[in-house]
């Protein structure tokens, strides 16, 4: 009998163990959803979310932005979510949801605003194809534009502290290491899977950036070598991550590449997180 208690005793305890790469106490940070269950997600949400339409200077029409809000007693500062190509999508705003989980003021703008038909935004386009050849119209100078709007617009409000960083995705990782180059006052940046901008660019980078790969990527890849040398040449902030088998768009397509992709997203989520508490905490 006492044989069988210290079994008993042993499975239990054996049970009771951190699962391996989570801290003792902690289960490990969950992730944002993939693309097909985005939607469902943001409908159990216990989150705030609400809409905004924020003037841009220079600009005729305002942009609509997605806002999602954190539950804590404090002030929290804010995360611009920068779409991918495919807009302003269920997706993204699935991601902000989880960024405001995660404790910061979460704002993903509609980059197409007023450029869908009728005046609408990327919920009006016909087709994916569509959304895709609008955003690949816009000029840099009018993405920097939104997000200066945005960031103002966010650190505003009364829930909000003056730090503030940008996520972004494919065509968003890009832009959001790109801001880094033109906006001195950004905290922090994280890049997933998006191009690095040109080596010449990054002497004026201020903000710590972390960029996030899928290994079998290798037209953003390229990139990404280069610009970490340089970086770290200038004596700047550049932490690179590549996910062995992952591909691009890896957090979006979480069922693919034979679990090559899930396996990134659980790793490349915590990182970015942990690199926003890090410098905007």
């Amino acid at each position: 009998m006492n044989g069988k208690i210290a079994i008993v005793f042993f499975l239990v305890a054996f049970l009771m163990l951190p699962s391996p790469g989570a801290a003792a106490g902690q289960e490990p940070a969950p992730i944002p959803p993939g693309e097909a269950g985005a939607k469902a997600a943001l409908e159990r949400s216990p989150r705030h979310h609400e809409w905004a339409d924020i003037s841009v200077p220079g600009r005729d029409t305002k942009v609509a932005a997605f806002i999602a809000y954190p539950e804590r007693k404090d002030k929290a500062p804010v995360v611009i979510v920068i779409q991918e190509i495919y807009g302003l999508s269920d997706w993204i705003r699935a991601v902000a949801d989880r960024i405001a989980a995660d404790g910061f003021i979460a704002i993903a703008p509609d980059f197409l605003s007023g450029m869908g038909p009728g005046g609408g935004g990327t919920d009006k386009f016909g087709s994916r194809d569509d959304v895709v050849k609008a955003v690949r119209s816009l000029e840099s100078s009018d993405v920097v534009a939104v997000l200066n709007a945005v960031s103002a617009y966010g650190r505003a409000l009364p829930a909000a502290t003056d730090k503030f960083a940008t996520v972004g995705f494919c065509w968003g990782g890009a832009r959001s290491f790109h801001y880094a180059t033109v906006q001195p006052d950004l905290d922090a940046a994280v890049v997933f899977y998006g191009t690095s901008p040109d080596l010449e660019a990054l002497g004026t980078v201020r903000a710590p950036v972390i960029g996030l790969y899928g290994g079998d990527d290798a037209r953003v890849n390229a990139t990404v070598g280069p610009a970490e040398g340089k970086m770290k040449e200038l004596g700047k902030t550049f932490v690179a991550h590549t996910y062995p088998g992952a591909g691009h768009g890896f957090l979006r397509a979480q069922d693919g590449r034979e679990g090559a992709n899930l396996a990134a997203s659980e790793k490349a989520w915590p990182a970015a997180i942990g690199h926003l508490k890090k410098y905007l905490e």
